[in-house]
């Protein structure tokens, strides 16, 4: 069993095409509060990331922003958060976000959110975390994505054992009950030949 008391979220600066995918926001919002499960993001108050933290402050729960100075200073930083934290990079906001986190939510997104994914993913896979990994898969919008990996893991770029570790589920409560039950792999952790 797996303790999960913060989840961090990837996801979209815009709102994108589909209001399904501010709905989905929103009930992954509802899932979290009444789990007692608190926000970690990238603390923006825009787009789909600025709707899951707006609805987890309405329903009484606790969010956290982290957010680089750059973006911060270009006024697109959430202005009522639990806490925020001001990184100077976004290697450093990625690090902190890692941190605080007991598990990781990838919600509709662009370029960031899929490299955000991508790389909590490798972390997991080489062993430098143990912590859940998942695709929340808002009216189809990852089924592209989830057809590809299954052809990396066909062709045997990636291995069972690590596609498995990404979770995939359409309904934010589903998908929750899976990070509390999950196991993680057995997973020898990477270390360079010259680490000490």
């Amino acid at each position: 069993m797996t303790t999960i008391n913060s989840i961090c979220i990837y996801c979209g600066s815009s709102p994108g095409r589909l209001e399904d995918y501010a709905s989905a926001g929103r009930a992954l919002a509802v899932a979290l509060v009444s789990r007692n499960i608190r926000l970690v993001y990238g603390g923006a108050g825009i787009g789909i990331m600025g709707t899951v933290a707006d609805e987890v402050l309405k329903l009484g729960g606790q969010v956290v922003g982290v957010i680089p100075k750059a973006l911060a200073h270009k006024e697109v930083a959430h202005q009522n958060l639990t806490e925020m934290h001001i990184t100077d990079s976004m290697h450093d906001r990625k690090m902190l976000m890692a941190e605080l986190a007991d598990g990781f939510i990838a919600l509709p997104g662009g370029i960031g959110t899929l490299e955000e994914l991508f790389e909590i993913w490798t972390w997991a896979q080489l062993g430098f975390h143990q912590k859940p990994c998942g695709l929340l898969n808002v009216a189809g919008y990852y089924d592209a994505l989830i057809q590809f990996l299954d052809h990396v893991l066909a062709e045997q770029f990636v291995k069972s054992p690590h596609r498995d570790m990404l979770l995939v589920d359409s309904d934010p409560t589903a998908l929750l009950d899976r990070y509390e039950s999950y196991q993680p792999p057995a997973v020898k952790r990477w270390v360079a030949k010259n680490d000490t």
